[in-house]
């Protein structure tokens, strides 16, 4: 039996509203490029070592580094989010994804925002935010360097927050500002308070254990080898990777 990975006729038909035009010689073959873009991400291979069924990996290879940069996949995931996500609550969270050496280059690219990796006590890491609906499902993500606070990311995710009625965190979030902003877009937060501060805030527990949901989100993204070891040096390239994966995974 083979072990590859195809996509089926109704998973492309949802993928191809998003697919750029052909300019002047048409593509080859969507599904085969597709699919096998998929296999090594998910696999966490190298692009030499594609299987011959998916073809010359330097097509697998070109298709992959052009639609990244166009910010293709990104689009694919927001897209099919916005068609089906449960959006009454949200929740937000963040964890730490392993560079690998040939990914750690920690110079800054001119006129850019660095590689976004950051030295922390695990060694090289990449933080990525994410925010999700109320069945863990990614909505929205952001991606700092390791080392980057939680706030970081809560603010620069604060205003593509969907119109919700809640919002789930851990006591990570627990800020003043926070709340006051969340409370100012109408969404009322449900966040433990931290062990420092005085006066203890009220939350409803009961709601709260929903926020498991995000966390199995985070493990099952991490089951693809692309995404829980960051083996690329361009941030946008690997963030498309962390949104395919969402969009196999969650929306397919």
């Amino acid at each position: 039996m083979s072990n590859l990975f195809w996509l089926s006729d109704e998973q492309m038909a949802r993928l191809r509203p998003f697919f750029p035009k052909s300019h002047g010689k048409p593509r080859v073959d969507d599904r085969r490029v597709l699919s096998g873009i998929i296999f090594i991400n998910r696999n966490g291979l190298r692009w030499s070592d594609a299987p011959p069924e998916y073809g010359p990996p330097k097509t697998l290879y070109n298709r992959w580094k052009r639609w990244s940069d166009m910010g293709v996949f990104a689009r694919m995931m927001e897209g099919l989010a916005c068609e089906a996500a449960d959006r009454k609550t949200v929740m937000i969270d963040a964890t730490y994804l392993k560079a690998h050496r040939t990914a750690s280059s920690l110079r800054f690219e001119k006129g850019g925002r660095g590689r976004l990796i950051g030295r922390t006590k695990g060694g090289m890491n990449t933080k990525l935010h994410a925010v999700t609906d109320a069945n863990g499902r990614p909505i929205k993500f952001f991606m700092t360097a390791g080392q980057v606070s939680d706030y970081t990311g809560a603010a620069a995710l604060l205003s593509s927050l969907p119109e919700a009625e809640w919002l789930l965190a851990d006591r990570g979030y627990d800020a003043d500002w926070y709340r006051e902003a969340l409370q100012d877009k109408g969404i009322k937060p449900c966040i433990p308070d931290r062990k420092s501060r005085g006066k203890p805030v009220k939350y409803d527990k009961r709601r709260y254990k929903r926020r498991n949901r995000i966390e199995i989100m985070f493990g099952k993204l991490q089951d693809w080898r692309r995404v829980a070891t960051r083996y690329d040096r361009c941030p946008k390239v690997f963030l498309s990777a962390v949104a395919l994966a969402a969009t196999i995974i969650f929306w397919l």
